[in-house]
């Protein structure tokens, strides 16, 4: 296998990506999606080398207002919520890397289930990690955000200085905790991300923008039972934004989908600790 890593600037639509792949470009594409206000790093690198080692090039790549791709200024996003849809769908026109295996994360998630319905001729295999049903399910019947998530929320800690960058660390270090199951945060692996982040960033703050335009946009109907490609839900036991009957529903709602129950996870891209259950599943997708 050719290992190979390579970072480039993707020109989509009226902004410019930023795109990390590992390993031969002639193996079995994969597209790794962050969640809301996240960059690539939050997909560590080890995730990445594994994946490529077992034949798969595998591409992450920094949402606008994230790390190296096109950033405006915090507080006043000049796009809806759809655009970070569009964005991957038009990333992956533009890179001829479909049909590809979606894995997304949180709202990741829901735009890999948003390009599978969509846009199908993009989309191999989906894996759904940390995530919500798009649509086709009766919503009222699922739970919201845990009483602990829901009193930080409400009392959230200071933004830091954005120029400071120990303070930006440290704070995104609080987040992950506050989303983390009793599994925790690999502590160094996150300060490495959120560090990683804040140095290849054009404004941190940025990706707060997201935050604002998360459910604005395309009001189409979409139905995760017409999804049409192998998926595998990956769902933590202690998710406290997502509880678990989220990932329960989404997984009995899209046809032949495999529910995968991560002891201890939160709300997290699945820590290094749950590798050895997690990266075989996912591997089994297109083997």
């Amino acid at each position: 296998m050719n290992a190979t890593r390579t970072t480039r600037l993707v020109p989509v639509g009226d902004v410019e990506l930023c795109v990390e792949s590992f390993g031969d470009p002639a193996d079995l594409p994969v597209l790794l999606l962050a969640g809301a206000a996240s960059s690539m790093d939050s997909w560590p690198v080890a995730w990445c080398e594994g994946l490529a080692a077992a034949g798969r090039h595998v591409l992450r790549y920094d949402h606008r207002d994230t790390g190296r791709s096109t950033t405006g200024p915090p507080g006043h996003p000049t796009y809806d919520g759809s655009a970070l849809d569009r964005d991957a769908e038009a990333l992956l026109d533009a890179l001829a890397l479909g049909p590809a295996h979606l894995v997304g994360v949180s709202m990741g998630g829901g735009i890999a289930q948003s390009l599978a319905l969509h846009r199908p001729d993009l989309v191999a295999a989906l894996t759904l990690v940390a995530t919500s049903p798009v649509g086709g399910v009766d919503r009222e019947r699922l739970p919201g955000i845990d009483a602990r998530l829901a009193d930080w929320f409400a009392d959230p800690p200071p933004e830091p200085d954005w120029t400071d960058r120990e303070a930006v660390v440290a704070w995104s270090l609080a987040g992950e905790r506050a989303f983390a199951g009793p599994l925790g945060v690999d502590e160094a692996e996150a300060r490495a991300a959120a560090g990683a982040t804040f140095d290849r960033s054009h404004g941190p703050a940025a990706a707060g923008n997201h935050w604002l335009v998360l459910g604005g946009g395309d009001d189409e109907p979409l139905d995760v039972r017409a999804i049409a490609v192998p998926t595998l839900v990956v769902h933590g036991s202690h998710d406290p934004l997502f509880p678990l009957p989220h990932g329960e529903v989404l997984a009995a709602a899209v046809p032949g989908a495999r529910l995968l129950v991560v002891e201890g996870m939160g709300h997290q891209v699945p820590p290094s600790s749950t590798w050895e259950h997690v990266v075989p599943a996912v591997l089994a997708l297109r083997d």
